[in-house]
């Protein structure tokens, strides 16, 4: 049965989509721990969608059931209509999802450019013969690749240091590098895990720009984590929040903040 849900209207006036993913029942368990519990939510077209949670909430690893790192017990991922099968993390991608990491994963030896290359794997049919060579489509594909990297580096204001290597990089840039690469791939939804982490309040300013500017302009669907409040509720359309693997909270950013359980759990407030 395919998911039919309705546009949604989001608190400040603005139509988002109908449902683009449907997360039902996930629980995912490692040995005898379970690092989610039968949490159901979903994340619709066009929205920025946040989860949110104190440090050991299962996030993380609600975000790594999405981009397929792992598979669930325990429940159904369904994606554009269609329940998803286990699937690994590479055809997960060719359906159109890509990630940004809380740990930076560049190639620190290579440019920002060639490193932003790298995000247009998914959208390359050439063999790897012809990629060699660089002869017929190969060469019209890169130039084709390159000329759409060109454009993502224009978006996120890095001219002058697409020909740096990363290594060479501040914090900051390397994460706007990291997510012109998950942008290269041109996904439909865009998962951020923790992208304002490490940074400093106009580095957390100009992120925070560019993640508007990329739903805004692009249409990208955004799911995020991210531990600064000040973030989440200026930049999400709706809010889930977990704790100890449970979701106590779901809603637009209002609703969540003034829901009794969610603040205990950041309080760390116990009831009787």
């Amino acid at each position: 049965m395919k998911d039919t849900v309705e546009p949604y209207v989001t608190q400040d006036g603005r139509a988002i989509g109908g449902m683009l993913m449907h997360l039902r029942g996930i629980t995912l368990r490692f040995g005898g721990v379970e690092a989610i519990k039968n949490i159901s939510f979903d994340i619709r077209q066009g929205e920025i969608r946040a989860i949110i949670g104190p440090n050991g909430a299962g996030k993380s690893s609600m975000l790594n059931v999405i981009s397929g790192f792992y598979n669930p017990q325990e429940g159904e991922v369904w994606f554009r209509g269609e329940r998803r099968p286990p699937m690994k993390p590479y055809q997960v991608a060719r359906q159109g999802v890509a990630r940004t990491f809380q740990n930076i994963a560049l190639f620190e030896g290579m440019s920002v450019l060639d490193n932003i290359m790298t995000g247009r794997l998914t959208q390359m049919k050439a063999g790897m013969l012809a990629q060699a060579l660089w002869m017929g489509r190969a060469e019209r594909e890169e130039i084709e690749h390159r000329a759409h990297v060109e454009r993502i580096i224009d978006f996120l204001e890095i001219q002058s240091i697409r020909k740096t290597p990363v290594s060479r990089l501040p914090y900051g840039l390397k994460k706007r590098v990291e997510l012109a690469r998950a942008l290269a791939a041109e996904p439909d939804l865009l998962l951020l895990d923790e992208p304002m982490a490490g940074m400093n309040v106009e580095e957390k300013e100009d992120m925070s720009r560019f993640i508007l500017d990329v739903n805004d302009e692009f249409g990208t669907t955004i799911a995020l984590i991210e531990h600064d409040m000040g973030v989440v509720m200026d930049l999400s359309d709706r809010v889930v929040v977990m704790d100890y693997g449970r979701k106590i909270g779901d809603g637009t950013p209002a609703e969540v903040r003034n829901n009794q359980e969610v603040i205990d759990a950041y309080l760390g407030v116990a009831h009787d």
